[in-house]
Protein backbone atom coordinates (compact mmCIF):
# COMPACT_ATOMS: atom_id res chain seq x y z
CA UNK A 1 0.00 0.00 0.00
CA UNK A 2 3.07 2.31 0.71
CA UNK A 3 4.41 1.77 -2.81
CA UNK A 4 0.77 3.06 -4.08
CA UNK A 5 0.81 6.16 -2.13
CA UNK A 6 4.86 6.84 -3.10
CA UNK A 7 4.16 6.47 -6.38
CA UNK A 8 0.98 8.74 -6.50
CA UNK A 9 2.79 11.60 -4.61
CA UNK A 10 5.47 10.88 -7.02
CA UNK A 11 3.20 11.58 -10.26
CA UNK A 12 1.43 14.34 -8.81
CA UNK A 13 4.69 16.00 -8.12
CA UNK A 14 5.60 15.09 -11.86
CA UNK A 15 2.62 16.47 -12.95
CA UNK A 16 3.16 19.55 -10.77
CA UNK A 17 6.34 20.06 -12.32
CA UNK A 18 5.31 19.37 -15.70
CA UNK A 19 2.45 22.36 -15.36
CA UNK A 20 5.11 24.55 -13.87
CA UNK A 21 7.64 23.94 -16.90
CA UNK A 22 4.90 24.38 -19.41
CA UNK A 23 3.47 27.56 -17.18
CA UNK A 24 7.40 29.10 -17.07
CA UNK A 25 7.60 28.32 -20.77
CA UNK A 26 4.48 30.54 -21.58
CA UNK A 27 6.28 33.34 -19.25
CA UNK A 28 8.90 33.23 -20.99
CA UNK A 29 7.20 33.39 -24.25
CA UNK A 30 4.80 36.44 -23.48
CA UNK A 31 8.36 38.15 -21.59
CA UNK A 32 9.75 37.50 -25.42
CA UNK A 33 6.60 38.66 -27.08
CA UNK A 34 6.58 41.82 -24.88
CA UNK A 35 10.14 42.61 -25.63
CA UNK A 36 9.17 41.70 -29.38
CA UNK A 37 6.73 44.72 -28.99
CA UNK A 38 8.81 47.15 -26.97
CA UNK A 39 11.59 47.22 -29.81
CA UNK A 40 8.76 47.54 -32.39
CA UNK A 41 7.22 50.52 -31.00
CA UNK A 42 11.02 51.87 -30.50
CA UNK A 43 11.78 51.39 -33.93
CA UNK A 44 8.15 52.57 -34.60
CA UNK A 45 9.43 55.86 -33.04
CA UNK A 46 12.97 56.04 -34.61
CA UNK A 47 10.94 55.60 -38.38
CA UNK A 48 9.08 58.79 -37.24
CA UNK A 49 12.35 60.86 -36.02
CA UNK A 50 13.94 60.12 -39.48
CA UNK A 51 10.62 61.19 -41.48
CA UNK A 52 10.78 64.19 -39.45
CA UNK A 53 14.19 64.98 -40.21
CA UNK A 54 13.48 63.25 -43.95
CA UNK A 55 10.56 66.46 -44.16
CA UNK A 56 13.09 68.79 -42.59
CA UNK A 57 16.03 68.09 -45.25
CA UNK A 58 13.36 68.46 -48.15
CA UNK A 59 12.14 71.48 -46.93
CA UNK A 60 16.11 72.87 -46.59
CA UNK A 61 16.22 70.97 -50.06
CA UNK A 62 13.61 73.55 -51.14
CA UNK A 63 14.69 76.61 -49.92
CA UNK A 64 18.47 75.74 -51.48
CA UNK A 65 16.20 75.46 -54.37
CA UNK A 66 14.61 78.78 -54.23
CA UNK A 67 17.43 80.56 -53.64
CA UNK A 68 19.46 78.94 -56.44
CA UNK A 69 16.60 80.17 -58.78
CA UNK A 70 17.08 83.88 -57.61
CA UNK A 71 20.87 83.53 -58.07
CA UNK A 72 20.56 82.29 -61.92
CA UNK A 73 18.17 85.65 -62.15
CA UNK A 74 20.75 87.65 -60.94
CA UNK A 75 23.61 86.13 -63.23
CA UNK A 76 20.97 86.53 -65.87
CA UNK A 77 21.05 89.74 -64.88
CA UNK A 78 24.52 90.58 -64.47
CA UNK A 79 24.91 89.14 -68.36
CA UNK A 80 22.90 91.21 -69.68
CA UNK A 81 24.18 94.62 -68.25
CA UNK A 82 27.80 93.03 -69.31
CA UNK A 83 26.41 93.16 -72.62
CA UNK A 84 25.29 95.95 -72.52
CA UNK A 85 28.22 97.75 -71.53
CA UNK A 86 29.83 96.13 -74.19
CA UNK A 87 27.74 97.44 -76.50
CA UNK A 88 28.27 100.89 -75.06
CA UNK A 89 32.02 100.62 -75.02
CA UNK A 90 32.02 99.08 -78.68
CA UNK A 91 29.92 101.92 -79.35
CA UNK A 92 32.11 104.42 -77.81
CA UNK A 93 35.29 102.98 -79.85
CA UNK A 94 33.48 103.19 -83.02
CA UNK A 95 32.39 106.96 -82.84
CA UNK A 96 35.83 107.80 -81.20
CA UNK A 97 37.37 106.11 -83.96
CA UNK A 98 34.80 107.10 -86.75
CA UNK A 99 35.52 111.02 -85.74
CA UNK A 100 39.40 111.15 -85.33
CA UNK A 101 41.17 113.80 -87.21
CA UNK A 102 43.54 113.04 -89.80
CA UNK A 103 47.22 114.46 -88.39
Amino acid sequence: MKKLIGKTDIEDALGRLDRLTQDEGWMAAAEGLKAIHDVDDKVQEVDNKVQGVDDKVQAVDDKVQGVNDKVQGVDNRVRDVHDKIDLIVDGVHFFSNSHQHPT
